[in-house]
């Protein structure tokens, strides 16, 4: 096969990587593509993609304030819960990538494992997710800017700051897989210090308790069992552990994918997961007041920590440091979204796929799908100046719908599992395949449930329910739309090949 750009340009020119860059130019080329982007993305640009995407530091002090309160001190323990399930999503995750090296992460999978219409739906749910998280991942940063920079955290000012950080990290993407990888890089390291920064010196200057409180509710869910207070404390970390998939996203662009995407996955993992429970432990170690928190007198434990340990100054400095956190976390998504869009666009799967296809032969990033990955999450900040209440509802479904891509991959892998599949890449789980595959899909429909489970029963029924409702409304349009305009059946590229076909006897 013939790559559309130069072996020079994806290789530093040596042996090994024209060996590779080869190989993987063979390897798509039998799965039915032929790749327009540069290999630029290293191994560590690649985990680092993932980390800023599942950013522990966003994370942590989005969610810290409702788990505590929810809680109390015992809700650090859903990371561990939650870390294990979620490392059973990656491995299965990693087998597929390993074998489908495919830019668009999700889709592209699903197409492999089940089909066109299974993976129309597939990319569809996620695609409106990441859209929604951008918007709800800048949308989040706005008080923390205001707070930063010293002004007043109206609304206006939040919409303008959030939009100011989505046209920022759009900037970034526009500049090129190379840039990217580099501004991943920044991002992680600015993370990863921030975070080992600030929770050390929580805990050797103003820690307040010792270990004994993760133990202890403090009244937290009331007399009764503290298993649904737990559950719902538990979201923070339900919330925290997707990212991993981002590294899969721009397969084409990694050397080496089918080996080296699967470690970055794990490392996300790992890494990210230590690095968000030793923030939350510094965190939940330096709250002066649990019942305070509990009880909602105190709103904004986060900021009370930082004032109290760093002064407005020093607070306002690991604030710029958390900035940065949330623009890594945006462009991370960003790209993941504009991956999946291209995906689409070249399969020819939806309305508008022709200039989603469209690949820039300068700076080799599909303009138009990440023009798309930042006007529709622009759209939904603005609205917000409208209703506030309305891009509360619509970001209620950003991490159910993530949760809904995952396992729809995880199931199409399971059914291809039992009808044969043998997984045949450079990274497999070999007799463990079956049972980690179950595993996974056990622990997503329980996440599931427990993001969806109605916890507001004073209110009214369409607001108790509003994520579950929100997950059929975005499944109800998809099908609607598979109903009108049926494009997917009518793609040519590959797909439902991973399970060996029968010769049928003459």
């Amino acid at each position: 096969m013939t790559s559309t750009t130069s072996p020079s340009a994806e290789s530093d020119g040596s042996p090994q990587s024209d060996h590779h860059h080869h190989d993987d130019a063979a390897h798509l080329h039998a799965l039915g593509y032929q790749s327009e982007f540069k290999r630029d993305m290293s191994p560590w640009a690649n985990f680092s993609l993932g980390f800023t995407y599942l950013s522990p530091v966003v994370g942590v002090y989005t969610l810290f304030a409702y788990a505590l309160a929810q809680g109390g001190p015992p809700m650090i323990w859903s990371f561990l819960v939650v870390g294990v399930g979620q490392l059973m999503v990656a491995l299965v995750f990693s087998e597929v990538v390993a074998q489908f090296p495919v830019a668009g992460g999700v889709y592209p999978w699903a197409r492999r494992l089940w089909g066109r219409r299974y993976a129309w739906m597939t990319g569809w749910v996620y695609m409106v997710a990441l859209l929604v998280t951008i918007a709800s991942v800048v949308y989040g940063a706005g008080p923390y800017i205001a707070v930063a920079f010293g002004f007043e955290p109206t609304v206006n000012t939040t919409i303008v700051c959030a939009l100011v950080l989505l046209g920022l990290a759009t900037v970034i993407n526009f500049l090129g897989t190379k840039v990217l990888a580099m501004a991943a890089l920044i991002g992680f390291a600015a993370e990863i210090l921030g975070a080992l920064a600030v929770g050390g010196w929580l805990l050797i200057a103003h820690r307040e308790h010792n270990l004994g409180v993760l133990f202890d509710s403090f009244g937290a869910g009331g007399d009764g069992s503290y298993l649904p207070a737990f559950a719902a404390a538990a979201l923070i970390g339900v919330f925290q552990y997707y990212g991993f998939e981002a590294c899969g996203d721009v397969a084409e662009e990694v050397p080496d994918p089918g080996r080296l995407i699967p470690k970055a996955m794990r490392r996300t993992i790992y890494i990210g997961g230590a690095a968000a429970t030793f923030v939350c432990l510094a965190l939940i170690l330096s709250v002066t007041d649990f019942t305070a928190v509990i009880s909602g007198k105190d709103a904004d434990p986060v900021s009370t920590v930082l004032n109290q340990a760093f002064g407005t100054v020093g607070a306002r400095i690991v604030l710029v440091v958390v900035l940065l956190s949330f623009l890594s976390c945006a462009m991370s998504l960003q790209a993941a979204a504009s991956r999946l869009a291209y995906s689409y666009g070249r399969d020819g799967m939806i309305i508008g796929s022709s200039l989603l296809k469209k690949f820039s032969q300068t700076k080799h990033v599909p303009p138009y799908a990440l023009i798309l990955a930042a006007l529709v999450p622009a759209a939904i900040v603005l609205g917000s100046k409208f209703s506030t209440d309305a891009i509360t509802k619509i970001i209620s479904f950003a991490a159910l719908g993530i949760y809904i891509g995952f396992q729809m991959v995880v199931l199409a892998a399971l059914r291809a599992r039992l009808k044969g599949w043998v997984p045949s890449g450079k990274y497999t789980l070999g007799r463990w395949g079956l049972p980690v595959n179950i595993a996974a899909l056990v622990y997503g429909i329980a996440a599931m449930v427990n993001m969806a489970w109605p916890r507001t029963p004073d209110a009214p029924w369409y607001d108790n329910w509003i994520v579950a409702l929100s997950g059929v409304v975005v499944i109800g349009i998809g099908l609607v739309y598979m109903a009108v305009h049926p494009l997917h059946d009518r793609s040519t590229a590959p797909y439902d090949d991973a399970i060996p076909k029968v010769p049928v006897k003459s």
